[in-house]
């Protein structure tokens, strides 16, 4: 327990013999969950995600795309430029977005180590977690090879109908440069919960009066919201707020049926050099009701500062 915040391992009573493939770490406030640290066969993403009210808003593995993971990180051309010889290489192009080969790429996993708590004199709480992001079994690999090393960090904050979790993602190269994207598949993602779609009555918008997913995808918006029904005539939402700072390389993928991607790098590739980490930041506001954009504007407004 610290402070009011408390980071346990879900713990199930299995049957003798039976063991767990994965674990799961819930985060909750004054005994009441938040959200789940769940480390997937693939990689770790966050599932359940609950709103104050303790709706769940997220779809954690949905039928059609069994590898979009409730609230997750992933890119899928992730290349490691590999010296030959002097001013020569070769890249090494890796998956880390679909459970399976893609496009002629063998899908690597993200293995995370268990995540540390600390709580803040403000009421917020931080949550790190370590991330490898290993490649597939190969030819001279035969654990996989080490790319990235990401520290993936989360400020959680509880507000009045609101719960706010700020997102740091530091990719450093494990040996090589690296060059992500550019890629429709990255980097930060959530999918909504199957009754909230648009086709159900769900409703996606963004800042500049845009609605449905043809008319935000691109380039351009500042937030994108997603809201609709969760049952029991009650509406809840998840909204998604990029740095600021990268406004000029986000581009965002947006669908009716549920799925928000945005990144820096999809549609110009970035470089990671061994001795250069690439940082990214993005806001998930989750809340009860219908959220004003006038609220949305004052929690996009409050992105924190570099």
């Amino acid at each position: 327990m610290v402070g009011r915040f408390s980071l346990d391992i879900d713990d199930l009573a299995l049957p003798p013999g039976a063991i767990a493939r994965t674990e799961r770490w819930i985060l909750r406030h004054d005994g009441k969950p938040l959200f789940g640290l769940t480390q997937g066969r693939m990689r770790p993403y966050v599932y359940p995600l609950f709103t104050p009210a303790g709706y769940t808003v997220t779809s954690e593995s949905p039928a059609d795309h069994p590898h979009h993971n409730s609230l997750w990180i992933a890119a899928d051309h992730v290349h490691a430029l590999v010296p030959t010889k002097p001013g020569h290489h070769e890249a090494y192009t890796y998956n880390f977005y679909v459970d399976e080969t893609f496009q002629g790429r063998a899908a690597g996993t993200q293995i995370a180590a268990p995540p540390t708590l600390s709580e803040m004199s403000d009421g917020s709480a931080i949550l790190v977690q370590n991330v490898e992001w290993r490649g597939p079994v190969e030819w001279g690999a035969a654990q996989g090879r080490t790319i990235v090393r990401e520290t993936r960090t989360v400020v959680v904050t509880c507000r009045s109908g609101a719960l706010v979790l700020d997102v740091q993602s530091v990719l450093t190269s494990a040996q090589w440069t690296l060059e992500l994207g550019p890629t429709r598949h990255a980097y930060f993602n959530f999918r909504v919960a199957d009754s909230m779609v648009v086709s159900l009555g769900g409703r996606v918008r963004d800042d500049r009066g845009r609605v449905g997913g043809a008319s935000i995808g691109d380039v351009g918006a500042r937030w994108v919201a997603f809201d609709g029904p969760i049952g029991g005539g009650a509406r809840a939402g998840l909204v998604a707020i990029p740095d600021p700072a990268e406004a000029d390389r986000t581009s965002w993928f947006v669908a009716d049926w549920g799925v928000v991607s945005v990144g820096s790098f999809r549609l110009a590739a970035r470089r990671i050099a061994p001795d250069a980490p690439l940082r990214t930041r993005l806001r998930y506001v989750v809340h009860d009701g219908e959220a004003a954009d006038a609220a949305i504007a004052a929690w996009a407004s409050g992105f924190p500062a570099p």
